[in-house]
């Protein structure tokens, strides 16, 4: 039995969808492109996603930054009601202890607010803080702001106490 010529074979028939599909889809590639380069409403349609998708992305960094300051109340409030020691060999056990959390926490990439918070506790009892600062500085920068941002947070607590 002969094959007749007008039977397509499999691959042909393969070959014929792809190259429709590509060339579908280069058409829609060049009418997007001829419809963003000449249509002006399509163009303002476009700018004006971009600029919701901005607004989206800026208000959800506030909303995040919001948050964060938050945590960092939460957790000065939390530091202030727990105390710290006051005998000389509570405060040595006491800072080697916060320091080491706080390390720990900074390697593992664990919840930098309380990491920042470890080194808050024992940046309060140690009795040169400024030299301490120096240290963190160099060894956990990731941490540096949050502890500036923890600062702040006891100023303003202590200021607004005050006042009130």
């Amino acid at each position: 039995m002969a094959t007749q010529p007008s039977q397509l074979r499999t691959s042909t028939i393969l070959a014929v969808v792809a190259g429709t599909a590509v060339a579908g889809f280069v058409g829609y590639a060049v009418y997007f492109d001829y419809k963003r380069r000449s249509d002006p409403e399509f163009r303002r349609a476009l700018k004006r996603e971009s600029r919701r998708q901005a607004k989206a992305a800026q208000a959800d960094a506030v909303a995040q930054a919001q948050q964060q300051k938050k945590q960092i109340r939460e957790a000065v409030d939390k530091a202030l009601e727990e105390g710290f020691p006051t005998e000389q060999d509570e405060l040595e056990s006491y800072f080697m202890q916060e320091v080491a959390k706080g390390e720990t926490m900074c390697q593992d990439g664990s919840d930098s607010i309380e990491a920042a918070l470890c080194f808050y506790k024992a940046l309060k009892v140690y009795p040169q803080p400024r030299d301490l600062i120096n240290i963190y500085d160099k060894t956990v920068p990731k941490v540096r702001c949050l502890l500036l941002q923890l600062f702040c947070a006891v100023v303003n607590l202590l200021v607004w106490c005050n006042l009130g």
